[in-house]
């Protein structure tokens, strides 16, 4: 799963993220999704969402599924 769909991503699941300032370079973040931002459906670049950390960006993979 790549993280474009809201409905794969629930709160307590480890992803990857792309922070604002790292978009160019495309690095990645970790974290555990805490509140999703994006109230859309769907998103190309990926659903916005904040890490139990504080940290902001959009989900470029999911690392932890949840049943």
């Amino acid at each position: 799963m790549n993280g474009t769909t809201r409905s794969d991503i629930k709160p307590g699941m480890a992803v990857n993220i792309v922070l604002k300032q790292d978009q160019k370079s495309g690095k990645l973040t970790e974290g555990i999704v805490k509140d999703l931002l994006t109230s859309a459906p769907k998103h190309h670049r990926g659903i916005k969402v904040r890490l139990e950390d504080g940290a902001i960006g959009r989900v470029q993979e999911i690392l932890d599924f949840l049943d």
